[in-house]
């Protein structure tokens, strides 16, 4: 195993009640200030991926771009950014979603995928789906095929990751956290 997933999730803090009361907030940042946690992650990435058929990857605003963009240098696969609304110049499409705790808009830019491109979508993390399927929504309308959803973090419990899979697109992540 490239990868350590306890040692991972011992990097992953809890932070309860944000960003709203009743929420557990898993929160990936200290990865970033632990060298061999930051390359144990990226790493089993780029191995995951070095030999497949993705095209592109794509990243969703904003813990997502961190992993996806050294994933995109070291893999050598353009970057497509997913980002909340307003955040991307030029023109751009859109689509609205729910969270576990409110309600948003992502966009990308249009022309960023064009038909039979094959993406690996990245996030830091799945809980209901939401976020990630609107994602899915955006870049299939522009004609890409999603190869694989990818994160850091899946909460089974709150069945995102099964609401991808049943749309027939694999899921991957590095560790799971039951409960919410």
């Amino acid at each position: 195993m490239l990868y350590d997933d306890f040692y991972i999730k011992s990097l992953i803090q809890t932070v309860e009640d944000w960003p709203k009361k009743g929420i557990s907030f898993r929160d990936i940042t200290p990865i970033f200030s632990d060298p061999k946690g930051l390359r144990m992650v990226v790493d089993a990435y780029i191995h995951r991926y070095i030999d497949s058929n993705i095209s592109h990857i794509a990243c969703i605003d904003a813990r997502g771009f961190l992993i996806a963009s050294i994933l995109a240098y070291e893999l050598q696969k353009p970057l497509i950014l997913v980002r909340k609304k307003g955040k991307l110049p030029g023109a751009t499409i859109s689509q609205k979603y729910a969270l576990e705790y409110g309600e948003a808009e992502l966009e990308i830019q249009e022309g960023a995928v064009k038909d039979g491109d094959e993406v690996l979508l990245f996030d830091d993390l799945i809980a209901t789906g939401g976020t990630l399927t609107a994602a899915i929504s955006l870049l299939q309308s522009q004609g890409a095929n999603i190869t694989e959803v990818a994160a850091i973090i899946d909460l089974p419990d709150l069945k995102g990751s099964q609401l991808i899979s049943d749309l027939l697109i694999p899921v991957y992540s590095l560790c799971a956290f039951e409960g919410e």
